[in-house]
C-alpha cells in the first residue's frame, strides 16, 4: 500500500488505505467481518449501509477456499468486489455463483494437471497417490489420476489422509508406501495435513522415495522443522532464511523457545503471504485508477463499476509479471517446478534447477512458457526444457502461450510457428523412385510379349493357348503395372477418387481372362469326348461372356462404393505429431476389402479349376501354369493384409504398390515365361510335327 501511495502515476491525489479484520480462521467471524465491511460500521447489520467515514471499496481475503466461498456468496449479492490471494479451490471459478470474486492465484485444476504432466514428463510410470480426504485433495488427486492413466502410466496405490483423525491415518498410509515398489509418491494435501505423514515416515525410517508436492508446501515453515527437514533430504531448507529476509522478521528457535528478539524485529508467524497478496492490492489500485474519471457516484453502481474494472484490469508488476483475469476471474496458471537442491561442498553454494511451466489456456490445456531467470541470493542454473513440447509457441508476453495452427509446428526455440513438413510417397525419394521405375519398366514386358505373340501367332503354342484371350490378358497386365503409378506422387482429390476403383477393374479384367482360359480348357477336353454336346460352349463368345459377367459384378461394386462413400484426400496429423501425412482415405473400408475379396474369390476359383484340370492331356495344357500363377497371386495378397494393417502413412501405400507389382509379375512369369522360352530358345518344340508326335506318344 505504501508503495502505491508513493507512486504518483497510479492514483494521483488519492491515498489508498486499508482496514484489517482478523477472523481467527473461523467461519462465523468471516461472516461478521464481511457484514461490517458492507455496513461501514463496526456492527454487522444485513442490508444496511452507513456512508460516513472513509469508504471501503473492495475486500482482499481470505486464504482458505471454504471461507472464500462463504464470503463470495454474501458479497456477490451486493456486487462488492472480493479478491482472494490464496484460495485455489476450483469451485471459485464459477463466475455465475460468485459474480464479484476474482483471485490472484490459479485454480487447483491447473496445479493438478501440472503435477500429472510433471510425472509423465519425467517418465515415472509406477506412481503412488496420497491425498487429503477434503474437496481440495480429492478433486486434485482425481485429476492427477486421470492424467497419469491417460498417459499410459500406472497407479500403484491411492490412499486418503483422514483429516478427522488425530494421526491422519498416517501409520497405515506410510506402511503402504514402505511396502510398495513405487518409488514416486504424489502427496496432494496441505502442509498441515502432510506433517503427520512425514513424521511417520521419519519414525518408520522410510527412505528412497521421491515425494511430489503441491504448491501449499512452498511457503510452509512447518517443513523446516528439524525432524521433517532431516527426512526431506535434497529439498529446500532455506525457507526460514528466505522468509525472515523477505518479511523482516525472525522465528523463535525450536530449540530455544525462550529466545528473545531484537526490539526492532517482529516475530515471524508463518502466515505472512508473498506475491499473491501484493498482487491483490495492486489489482485494486489499478482498477481504481482506470475508473478514476467515472461520473457515477451511486454506491451500488460504484461497486459494479469497480468490479468491472477489477475483472478487466491488465498491468505489469515491477517484477515484469503481467496480471489479468480470464472470464472466470482466474489469473494465468504459472508454476515453477523446483527439483532437489544440491549442496556443492567444494564451492559452498547451492545450485538449483528450474523447470518453468507456462499458463493454462481457457480450455484447460497446459502450455509451455519461455525460460526466465529467478533472481535471489543463491546462484541458479536453468534447466532448459519444458513439460509440453508439441504445438505450443510463445506470444509477445512471457506469461501467455499461444497454440500453433493445426498445420504448423513450433521452432526449436519455441518462438515462432513453422509449417509442418508434409509426407507422402514422392517420386523424388528413393522408395518412390524405385517403385515408379519398376512399374514403368514392368509395364513394357507384357507389351514385348504381345509383340512376340503377334509375330508367332500362327505357331502351335500361340494358337493352342487361346490367342485372343492371351492378347487381352497381356494388355490388362500392362495396365495392372501402370495402375500402381496412381499411388505414387502428390495425392490429389480426383486421383484418390478413382485409383482404387481403377486398380480393382484392371485386376478383375486380368483375373477374369485367366478364369475364362481355365474354364475353356476344361470345356475343350469335355467337348472331344464321344457323344458330348459341349462343343457349342467352346466358341469364343463363351470366353467373353464369362469375362463380361465377372467384370460387371466388380463394376457394380465399385460404382456403389464411389456413390455412397467414396475415397477422399486426407491430411492426417494423428499418425505422427509434427508431421502432416497426405493420404487417400478409402472412405468405406468395407467396400475396399470387399473389392479385394472379390478379386480373391475369382483367383481362388481359377486356382481350384486349374488344379483339377492340370492332368488333362494336351501338348500345351495351360492348367498347371494357371495353378502356379494363381497360387502366387493369392500368396501375395494374403501377405498384403497384415502388412497393410501394421504399416502407416506412405508405407501403407508402398505396400500396396509392391503387392500390385509382385502379383502382376507372378502372372507374367508363371503364365508366359515358359511359352516365351519355347518360342525363342526351343523353336523345334513349337512346330506341327512336334505337336503331332507328342500327341501320338500320349495316346
Amino acid at each position: 500500500v505504501d508503495e502505491i501511495n508513493k507512486n504518483a502515476d497510479i492514483l494521483p491525489n488519492i491515498t489508498l488505505g486499508f482496514r484489517a479484520y482478523d477472523s481467527c480462521a473461523h467461519l462465523q467471524y468471516d461472516l461478521v467481518g464481511a457484514l461490517q465491511f458492507l455496513t461501514g460500521l463496526d456492527r454487522h447489520i444485513p442490508n444496511y449501509r452507513c456512508s460516513s467515514g472513509v469508504p471501503l471499496r473492495s475486500m482482499i481475503g481470505t486464504p482458505f477456499t471454504i471461507h472464500s466461498v462463504l464470503l463470495a456468496s454474501v458479497l456477490g449479492i451486493y456486487k462488492f468486489p472480493q479478491i482472494s490471494h490464496y484460495s485455489t479451490g476450483a469451485i471459485l471459478s464459477d463466475h455465475i455463483r460468485f459474480p464479484a470474486h476474482v483471485r490472484t492465484v490459479p485454480s487447483d485444476i491447473f496445479q493438478a494437471k501440472g503435477l500429472a504432466h510433471l510425472v509423465v514428463y519425467l517418465r515415472w510410470t509406477w506412481v503412488g497417490l496420497v491425498a487429503a480426504d477434503n474437496d481440495y485433495g480429492q478433486l486434485g488427486i482425481q485429476i492427477i489420476r486421470q492424467e497419469i492413466i491417460k498417459s499410459g502410466a500406472c497407479v500403484a496405490f491411492s490412499e486418503n489422509i483422514l483429516t478427522s483423525y488425530p494421526d491422519r491415518n498416517a501409520p497405515h498410509i506410510v506402511k503402504i508406501m514402505k511396502t510398495s515398489t513405487a518409488k514416486v509418491v504424489v502427496l496432494y494435501a496441505s502442509s498441515f495435513d502432510a506433517v503427520p505423514i512425514l513424521s511417520e515416515m521419519a519414525k518408520q525410517n522410510v527412505t528412497g522415495k521421491i515425494l511430489v508436492a503441491n504448491t501449499g508446501w512452498v511457503t510452509s515453515v512447518i517443513l523446516s522443522l528439524d525432524k521433517i527437514s532431516a527426512l526431506l533430504t535434497g529439498t529446500i531448507d532455506w525457507t526460514k532464511i528466505f522468509w525472515e529476509m523477505t518479511f523482516n522478521c525472525r522465528f523463535i528457535s525450536e530449540k530455544n523457545e525462550t529466545g528473545s528478539l531484537d526490539t526492532n524485529v517482529k516475530e515471524c508467524t508463518g502466515s505472512e503471504n508473498l506475491e499473491s497478496m501484493y498482487t491483490a492490492i495492486h489489482v485494486v489500485a489499478n482498477a481504481l485508477r482506470n475508473m478514476n474519471n467515472s461520473l457515477i457516484h451511486t454506491l451500488y453502481f460504484l461497486f459494479l463499476q469497480l468490479l468491472y474494472y477489477i475483472k478487466n484490469v491488465r498491468f505489469k508488476l515491477n517484477s515484469g509479471k503481467e496480471v489479468y483475469f480470464d472470464k472466470n476471474g482466474d489469473p494465468p496458471a504459472v508454476y515453477d517446478i523446483l527439483p532437489p537442491w544440491v549442496l556443492e561442498s567444494s564451492q559452498k553454494r547451492r545450485t538449483c534447477l528450474l523447470l518453468p511451466v507456462c499458463p493454462v489456456s481457457t480450455g484447460g490445456d497446459l502450455q509451455s512458457n519461455r525460460h526466465h531467470h529467478i533472481k535471489h541470493s543463491y546462484i541458479c542454473s536453468e534447466y532448459m526444457t519444458s513439460l509440453i513440447e508439441f504445438f505450443q509457441i510463445y506470444s509477445s508476453d512471457s506469461f501467455t502461450c499461444v497454440k500453433c495452427p493445426w498445420d504448423m509446428w513450433p521452432n526449436p526455440e519455441k518462438s515462432n510457428c513453422l509449417p509442418k513438413p508434409i509426407e507422402f510417397l514422392s517420386y523424388e525419394e528413393p522408395l518412390g523412385t524405385t517403385l515408379a521405375c519398376t512399374s514403368a519398366i514392368s509395364s513394357l514386358i507384357p507389351v514385348v510379349i504381345l509383340k512376340l505373340f503377334l509375330q508367332f501367332k500362327t505357331t502351335p503354342i500361340v494358337k493352342a493357348n487361346n490367342y485372343s484371350l492371351s492378347c487381352l490378358l497381356l494388355l490388362s497386365l500392362s495396365f495392372c503395372f501402370l495402375s500402381s503409378l496412381m499411388f505414387i506422387g502428390f495425392p490429389k482429390a480426383e486421383n484418390c477418387l478413382v485409383r482404387q476403383a481403377a486398380f480393382g477393374m484392371v485386376f478383375s479384367l486380368c483375373v477374369c481372362c485367366i478364369l475364362a482360359k481355365t474354364i475353356m480348357v476344361v470345356f475343350a477336353f469335355m467337348a472331344i469326348k464321344p457323344g458330348s454336346n459341349m462343343k457349342k460352349w467352346t466358341s469364343p463368345w463363351m470366353s467373353y461372356m464369362i469375362i463380361s459377367i465377372c467384370l460387371f459384378l466388380q463394376f457394380i461394386l465399385c460404382i456403389t462404393w464411389l456413390s455412397l462413400d467414396p475415397p477422399f484426400l486426407e491430411q492426417n496429423i494423428e499418425i505422427q505429431p509434427g508431421l502432416i501425412i497426405l493420404q487417400c482415405n478409402e472412405g468405406s473400408s468395407t467396400a475396399f476389402w470387399c473389392m479385394l475379396g472379390y478379386l480373391g474369390l475369382l483367383a481362388t476359383i481359377s486356382f481350384v479349376v486349374a488344379f483339377l484340370a492340370r492332368r488333362l492331356p494336351g501338348s500345351f495344357n495351360e492348367a498347371k501354369y494357371i495353378t502356379f500363377s494363381m497360387l502366387a497371386f493369392l500368396s501375395v495378397w494374403v501377405s498384403y493384409i497384415p502388412a497393410s494393417l501394421s504399416s502407416q502413412g506412405k508405407y501403407t501405400v508402398a505396400m500396396e504398390v509392391f503387392a500390385i507389382l509382385a502379383s502382376s509379375w507372378a502372372i507374367v512369369f508363371c503364365m508366359f515365361a515358359p511359352k516365351c522360352f519355347i518360342i525363342l530358345f526351343r523353336p523345334s518344340m513349337n512346330s506341327r510335327e512336334y505337336v503331332m508326335k507328342k500327341g501320338q506318344n500320349i495316346k
